[in-house]
């Protein structure tokens, strides 16, 4: 009997300190370099810190998708190695590309990759200012479906047909990271890498996750949008800011045209996509519209309208407009 009181103490301590662990929870935000790019992860009311863990995913995606680096999955792909054993990224991210390709009638398609490094936008910068005999050469080996998954290895049509899955890798890797998270019953979140952006729940004291868009039909550069992307991802695609000009003086935007072969530049400037999709998704389709131009995007948006957009376009007289089917918050 001379032991309970002390048995008791003992259970109350334990109880006490767990019940303190349990309630010692923060929030983390964290940066990096990825992809070519940045990166910044925030997540609330955790107790572990995961940038160690993400980190080493990036790693694996890298070297799995990445065509600036020699031994990637993707560049031995794009070697017509024999038997490259694909692991899941790979296969995943070209089933996603596969399906958007057909959604989009062919206008994304990761099979220009010869192409952009032609116009001298990839790892294989050569010309910036293609012949039309050049480009209809190149374009025999543009098409999705000129490629066939089986059995975890790529089967070609033509050996030199060249991936590049850079229009999507991004926010496949902003997905990646928001799975880990949830695996580890992370409830908040919001992943950004390289301007694409996904998010889950909502901030402290139940507030959204809100992202300021440069607006830039204001002239001075200081306007801004507020979007509310609790539970959405966004990723944007733009030409405006991206571009070379060749010796000729002919300027050439990063966005090549699968339908025609061209890096040419139409009257849309910018597309940023916004979806209750995984940020692959609204990647890839931010690429898409971009080579569809502003009428086809429209159109393409009217008949899915669980997709949104905000598509920055010149109008016939040179001047900066806006059409979106978002709702600003």
């Amino acid at each position: 009997m001379k032991n309970y009181p002390f048995v008791i103490l003992l259970i109350c301590a334990l109880c006490f300190s767990s019940c303190s662990k349990e309630t010692k929870k923060k929030n983390y935000t964290f940066k990096g370099a990825v992809f070519g790019t940045t990166y910044k992860i925030t997540y609330l009311n955790t107790d572990e810190n995961y940038k160690e863990n993400i980190d080493s995913l990036f790693l694996k995606m890298n070297n799995s998708l990445s065509t600036y680096i020699s031994d990637s999955e993707i560049s031995r792909v794009n070697r017509d190695e024999e038997n490259v054993e694909l692991d899941p990224y790979f296969i995943e991210v070209f089933k996603k590309s596969k399906r958007i390709f057909k959604e989009t009638n062919g206008y994304f398609d990761p099979t220009v990759g010869n192409l952009v490094n032609a116009w001298g936008f990839g790892p294989k910068k050569t010309k910036l200012d293609l012949t039309e005999a050049e480009v209809a050469k190149e374009m025999q080996f543009v098409g999705f479906d000129k490629l066939q998954l089986e059995n975890s290895t790529i089967k070609k049509e033509f050996p030199r047909i060249y991936l590049d899955f850079n229009s999507i890798a991004k926010g496949f890797g902003i997905d990646v990271v928001a799975r880990f998270l949830e695996s580890k019953n992370v409830k908040s979140y919001l992943v950004e890498i390289g301007g694409e952006i996904r998010t889950k729940g909502f901030k402290e004291a139940d507030k959204p996750w809100l992202v300021k868009l440069v607006d830039p039909i204001n002239a001075d550069g200081s306007g801004f949008k507020t979007l509310n992307l609790s539970n959405k991802s966004m990723a944007t695609s733009g030409n405006y800011r991206k571009y070379r000009i060749a010796k000729s003086g002919k300027k050439f935007v990063h966005t090549v045209n699968p339908k025609t072969g061209y890096a040419q530049e139409s009257n849309l400037l910018s597309a940023s996509v916004i979806a209750d999709l995984d940020c692959a998704d609204v990647d890839a389709y931010a690429t898409a519209f971009m080579a569809m131009g502003l009428e086809k995007t429209k159109n393409f948006l009217k008949k899915n309208s669980k997709i949104k957009a905000i598509l920055l376009y010149t109008n016939e007289n040179g001047n900066l407009e806006e059409y979106t089917n978002y709702t600003y918050k």
